[in-house]
């Protein structure tokens, strides 16, 4: 007999990894990919995971840990990130710890106590030290069940932060051939990716390549012509929320950073040149909201993990993608929307081409230059940044993204298919065997030593381009590389060659349009204005700010390790006035239900109740 009443479905029970990140992070879901990577390295293998920052990689190995027995080793680069990891993991109820040369004899002699008595569950210490012989002993001593090693991008010379310690972290393979290996990265090409796994000797590792997108970063790029002025007026539009603002030089980051404090402010300067304790004070007052706005040079790295970062501003022009996207990366890490402003001056590129030219020639020269061109490239694109800046990750979207200023101020467009088809014409014939420079030297038709030894002065498509200036073709080889229809080979001095979709170019099987050249017009940018549409209490989201800044400064913490910004913003939105509605918050896990939930639901109560009886 069948039932008119569907039977009662039994709930799926959560897996351990789901049970973890509920309860302990107080997460209601994995992010795209977690899971994945969690479930492979809980299981024993190798893994490399790319990630885009603020993608949750912390995760992937910090939830293993919790699955597997024994002590996971995560080597981490700076002092600073190992310390803001550890602190936000004791917040969550991990017993975490870390070694690094701060430390008195007797501390770390405790922490190895610990680590050998099974007291904690993981360690940070810096590559260095993974790579003592003394510590190495003493692991082998240790319940080893994970290593992971953050950063791996530093492994590879590929990489634009290679590092000589990173790249020794090989032998730990030899040491604990047993023991999973994960590398994490937000930030690695092809090349590099391969770079990575070799040098780790992982074993056929589990390779997670996530997306490279930030959606809710907009990206614009303004002509540099009053910076200054430009800045000021930017500053003007985000006055109260915390930013970060690079700059190539330490004298412009304190210049930059006297004006700004004359003009009310609270911004501080951070380059290598300062004292560690005046660096260590800049950054802990940045963490902590004391400090707004820091101006800084490339010194001030990847030991930020400070989520409520709204904008980051490229005073000068970085010197690969990488670093721009890393940089960037540290706008946004809630998810919430900000922004990456870059005040670009072809002066300036023309200024990092000139010292590179003062380095020794080889190979790590080559690769810097590549990827200086790449990121010039990136400046002067016609085309939606963002499928520029992935292109370059091997990312293609065939969508443009409607976040940028290119999308937002689209440049004018023209029928290209000729033009397409002389330039990749052009780069047949040479027999892909030469870099953009040369090939435009041939469709213009210049008369230089070169071309007359190669011969190329009696192509077919020698100076069928000569109506046309250089940074007209310079521009339109650009965009067929971003498009996709031609590669940069980095492993053949930037060749270009022909990829499979330039057929149908060549064959006149599609039609194309491309961007009128507009090297030098600076494109309008509107105001984000995601964040202030969004439906929450904004006057009770700015009470819980407060709230969490009192109880962070009291129990000695950043204001994001109690909660981040988009909890609060959850908070605000849904208006809990329960335990199980507030852990239903994402980001509030039992620790700290237990620890903050009452503070923080009396306050939402007592803001309810004020505006009821107002």
């Amino acid at each position: 007999m069948s039932s008119s009443c569907a039977e009662p479905q039994t709930p799926i029970a959560p897996s351990a990894s789901e049970q973890i990140l509920q309860d302990v992070f107080g997460y209601q879901a994995f992010r795209l990919g977690q899971q994945e990577v969690i479930e492979a390295a809980a299981a024993g293998q190798d893994g490399l995971v790319i990630m885009p920052t603020g993608g949750g990689k912390s995760l992937c190995y910090q939830i293993p840990a919790l699955m597997l027995d024994g002590l996971t080793l995560v080597i981490s680069p700076l002092i600073s990130l190992m310390k803001d990891q550890v602190d936000q993991l004791k917040a969550n109820g991990v017993a975490a710890a870390y070694l690094n040369s701060t430390m008195t004899r007797e501390a770390v002699m405790d922490t190895f106590e610990a680590m050998q008595s099974g007291q904690v569950t993981l360690v940070y210490v810096s590559p260095e030290r993974a790579l003592m012989f003394d510590f190495i002993e003493r692991l082998k001593d240790t319940p080893l069940c994970l290593i992971a090693v953050d950063e791996a991008h530093c492994i590879s010379q590929w990489g634009h932060d290679f590092r000589r310690e990173y790249a020794e972290l090989g032998v730990l393979k030899q040491h604990f051939p047993d023991v999973p290996i994960l590398a994490l990265t937000a930030t690695a090409d092809d090349t590099t990716r391969s770079d990575i796994v070799s040098r780790l000797a992982l074993v056929e590792p589990h390779v997670y390549l996530g997306s490279f997108d930030r959606p809710n970063i907009r990206y614009t790029l303004q002509e540099k012509y009053k910076p200054m002025a430009q800045l000021t007026r930017y500053l003007a539009g985000v006055r109260g929320q915390c930013g970060i603002i690079y700059c190539n030089s330490r004298k412009r980051v304190e210049q930059i950073t006297e004006k700004l404090c004359g003009e009310g402010i609270r911004a501080a300067a951070y380059h290598a040149g300062l004292d560690f304790s005046d660096r260590a004070y800049v950054q802990e007052g940045f963490q902590r909201d004391d400090i707004h706005i820091v101006v800084a040079t490339v010194a001030f790295g990847m030991g930020i993990n400070k989520p409520n970062v709204r904008f980051v501003v490229h005073y000068d022009i970085p010197r690969n993608i990488e670093s721009y996207y890393q940089e960037t990366g540290r706008a946004g890490r809630d998810g919430l929307p900000a922004e990456a402003v870059t005040f670009y001056d072809p002066s300036d590129l023309a200024w990092l081409r000139r010292c590179l030219d003062e380095k020794e020639e080889g190979e790590q020269k080559r690769v810097e230059s590549h990827k200086l061109n790449a990121m010039g490239a990136f400046a002067e694109a016609q085309t939606c940044r963002r499928q520029v800046l992935l292109h370059y990750f091997g990312e293609h979207r065939e969508l443009p993204c409607g976040n940028c200023d290119i999308c937002i101020d689209p440049p004018k467009r023209f029928a290209a298919l000729e033009v397409a088809q002389k330039a990749l014409s052009c780069v047949y014939r040479v027999n892909q065997n030469f870099g953009m420079t040369y090939v435009v030297e041939v469709l213009r038709g210049m008369q230089n030593q070169r071309i007359r030894e190669h011969g190329h002065d009696k192509l077919t498509t020698y100076g069928i381009g000569r109506e046309h200036s250089n940074e007209f073709w310079i521009s339109i080889l650009r965009q067929l590389v971003h498009l996709g229809f031609l590669n940069q080979n980095i492993m053949r001095s930037s060749t270009l060659q022909l990829t499979e979709k330039a057929r149908a170019i060549l064959r006149s099987e599609i039609s194309l349009e491309l961007a009128v050249p507009r090297l030098d017009s600076a494109a309008r940018t509107a105001k984000n204005d995601k964040l202030a549409n969004r439906q929450y209490d904004k006057k009770l989201f700015a009470k819980l700010r407060k709230l969490r800044k009192a109880i962070a400064d009291e129990d000695d913490l950043p204001p994001y390790v109690v909660f981040n910004d988009a909890s609060l913003m959850e908070m605000a939105e849904k208006l809990p006035t329960s335990s199980g509605a507030l852990l239903a918050v994402n980001g509030v896990g039992q620790r700290k239900l237990e620890k903050y939930g009452e503070a923080f639901l009396t306050l939402i109560e007592e803001h309810l109740m004020a505006t009821v009886d107002y």
